[in-house]
């Protein structure tokens, strides 16, 4: 069982940056879990945003945030990080952090069904 809490989220204005970060209360080792990031827009589907593999070596991002925003994890503080840059208005959204265990194929972690362990949110405005 893993308990997440997010946190860096705010008001910024167009071209700002923000740095979000999950801590993660873990049953087993945290380098057990692959981490993700969603967010989810008003009236909208929750998207994915980034993942990042148990060790850190492999990263994945929504085409939309590619060269922006940046997912990085730091195992020996169990706490996974998105480092986002010229945000824009459409990056306004409540964003999740997600974990999964290891063993989940890394192609599926794209999607929000892969993952079981979620955190509560931290929401991101951006004024243009």
């Amino acid at each position: 069982q893993v308990q997440l809490v997010e946190s860096g989220g705010g008001l910024v204005q167009a071209g700002g940056s923000l740095k979000l970060s999950c801590a993660a209360s873990v049953g087993r080792t945290f380098t057990t879990y692959h981490m993700g990031w969603f967010r989810q827009a008003p009236t909208k589907d929750r998207e994915f945003v980034a993942a990042i593999n148990w060790s850190g070596d492999y990263t994945n991002y929504a085409d939309s945030v590619k060269g922006r925003f940046t997912i990085s994890r730091n195992n020996a503080e169990n706490t996974v990080y998105l480092l986002m840059n010229n945000l824009k208005p459409e990056d306004t959204a409540v964003y999740y952090c997600a974990a999964e265990f290891w063993t989940t194929s890394w192609d599926a972690l794209t999607t929000r069904g892969a993952f079981h362990s979620w955190g509560q949110g931290t929401q991101v405005t951006v004024s243009s």
